[in-house]
């Protein structure tokens, strides 16, 4: 394996323990050698594991619908695990040391045993496929949701970028992607619901043993994600911004993962879980890493990357309701205009003033909509405290003239901003200068 150098003596070489000064984190806890160690212990085959039990109860026990909702349910998990075992080499090739090259190649072997297992699930008890994963993958790509599509689209391209650049600052970021989000965030929380409700029940031994078994490697993976990510920001003080570009990058496609169709909850309930419930954990869940790698997230550079003052419950409400709207994530048609929705977006535009906007006095920006059924709205920066409020403010300092539309597309980053006053889609009118205030207040990157 190639090998990243580091000057001999430096503090990267000696490993991030052996630097003076420097706190202790929950990561420092973990060693890479027991990592390994434990992936030796834990291994298991996923050839071995008989589905003969389950394909009978997936038949009988199974009504109708249960068996569409965990169909689509698990078919994220076949597909993401296939992409993860994919994407996996250039974050071998890019870790500094030895040890974490060793781990990584381990987690790829873990990766693919995953994707066996569900495919031999898919087609021994579903009946989907001839056996190949390619027909297996075929077969569910139709089960893959918006969010899901792009969050997995994203970890394509940052495997690309990896192979570029190796930095720590950008192996950060692709840990804080696979590691935090894919692994932490959604599968771990997913899978907890899965085994959650097939032991209440149980249903499919040879399944719920399988998904028992990668829950377990999973954990260990996440372990590691949060040891290297503490190693590599200790070593490049530029790790921590690379990671919160990633975070509001990717976070707002989450809350589409679990997007079940036409939104009908019935395909988690049915399971015992609403989406609320799952949506908070994953939250909860991506707080408690980023804590424990030395990283909490209310003290990631820039704009929050989590929206402060509300539980992982709310959080996740209100991101449901953002992609509901349309606002977040991939639009599927026109944006909601409702009072409702136009109060909820304007609320998580003042959660997202970056704390550090420097500015000395009080600024009002005003957005002033053609569509004549959006009213003006207006959002007024102060020192230690923002508020936006519906209507026309006294003396704005910077006006904007902007259809409702391309508002939301520039709010939900699908619009560029510098674009769309380019092409005279938003028409800015005052103070010139609060231009560049405005990109203090909402810096982009």
């Amino acid at each position: 394996m190639a090998t990243t150098t580091t000057p001999a003596g430096s503090a990267a070489a000696r490993g991030p323990q052996a630097s003076a000064g420097v706190a202790s984190l929950p990561a420092d806890a973990i060693s890479y050698e027991d990592l390994y160690a434990r992936w030796e212990r834990g291994n298991w085959s996923a050839m071995e594991l008989d589905f003969t039990e389950d394909a009978r109860q997936w038949r009988e026990e199974f009504t109708d619908f249960e068996r569409k909702a965990a169909l689509w349910n698990y078919s994220l998990f076949f597909w993401g695990e296939d992409a993860v075992a994919d994407n996996l080499s250039p974050y071998i090739d890019a870790a500094p040391r030895e040890e974490q090259k060793y781990f990584l190649a381990t987690q790829q072997v873990d990766e693919a045993r995953h994707a066996v297992f569900f495919k031999r699930f898919m087609q021994e008890v579903c009946g989907l496929g001839d056996g190949s994963m390619a027909s297996g993958l075929n077969a569910i790509e139709h089960e893959l949701t918006p969010g899901f599509r792009k969050i997995f689209a994203r970890l394509d391209s940052m495997a690309d970028e990896l192979r570029a650049d190796g930095s720590r600052p950008k192996l950060g970021a692709a840990i804080a992607l696979y590691h935090f989000v894919i692994e932490a965030s959604l599968a771990q929380t997913g899978q907890h619901m899965i085994t959650t409700y097939l032991e209440e029940r149980n249903l499919l031994p040879a399944f719920r043993q399988g998904m028992e078994n990668v829950a377990l490697d999973e954990q260990r993976h996440i372990g590691f994600g949060v040891k290297l990510l503490c190693d590599l920001n200790r070593e490049d003080p530029r790790v921590a911004g690379a990671v919160a570009k990633l975070l509001r990058e990717v976070l707002p496609w989450t809350g589409q993962v679990l997007q079940p169709p036409g939104w009908d909850e019935r395909y988690l309930t049915c399971f015992g879980y609403t989406y609320d419930r799952i949506g908070g954990e994953g939250v909860s869940s991506l707080q408690t890493k980023l804590r424990s790698a030395g990283l909490p997230h209310e003290q990631l550079p820039g704009p929050p990357v989590i929206p402060p003052g509300l539980s992982p419950e709310e959080i996740s409400k209100v991101g449901r309701q953002m992609a509901m709207a349309g606002i977040i994530g991939v639009r599927e048609g026109p944006s909601k205009r409702d009072p409702e929705t136009l109060t909820l977006l304007f609320d998580q535009i003042v959660r997202q003033v970056n704390p550090q906007h420097g500015l000395r006095k009080p600024t009002t920006f005003q957005w002033e909509f053609t569509d004549p059924d959006v009213p003006t709205w207006h959002l007024t920066v102060n020192n230690g405290s923002s508020r936006a409020s519906q209507g026309e403010a006294p003396k704005p300092d910077l006006r904007f003239r902007v259809g409702y539309q391309d508002f939301v597309d520039i709010i939900g980053d699908r619009l560029n901003p510098v674009r769309a006053v380019a092409t005279g889609r938003m028409r800015p009118r005052g103070n010139p200068l609060a231009l560049r205030w405005l990109l203090k207040v909402f810096p982009r990157g």
